[in-house]
């Protein structure tokens, strides 16, 4: 029997997560001069205002789209039938911006993303994407 003790209290619904790729060309000065790529998740974290985890991966094997960001749903975002969306080339802060505003708006499955980030988003393989969680993009 379990008692009041150890039960466990609910755990607030999973918010949409942010993977950054940092890997051997993403976040290179060298590949991508100018960018201020210490700071970047930072500034993202910032940006998302906790509607999000942002997180620092390493390579995820889409080199020739540095930086790349795949903003995964929300539980709530993959119940309304959102999917990952991977995004490459975000390299000024105001793709960040933008990536921002459509998660704190809810994200995948929940808003829609703003037209520039079509500009953005890419498709990737089956294998690139299922060793970002086993989920298709």
């Amino acid at each position: 029997m379990i008692s009041n003790s150890t039960r466990r209290a609910p755990s607030a619904p999973a918010p949409c997560r942010i993977t950054v790729c940092r890997g051997c060309c993403c976040g290179d000065p060298a590949k991508i001069p100018g960018v201020d790529h210490g700071g970047q998740i930072a500034r993202l974290r910032g940006a998302v205002d906790g509607a999000a985890q942002v997180r620092a991966s390493e390579c995820l094997d889409v080199c020739d789209q540095a930086n790349v960001m795949v903003v995964q749903p929300s539980a709530a975002g993959r119940a309304a039938g959102g999917r990952p969306v991977w995004l490459g080339l975000v390299n000024d802060d105001d793709a960040l911006a933008d990536i921002a505003a459509w998660v704190r708006a809810g994200g995948p499955g929940l808003a829609e993303p703003p037209g520039v980030l079509d500009l953005y988003a890419f498709t990737v393989s089956r294998r690139v994407s299922q060793g970002l969680g086993g989920s298709e993009a």
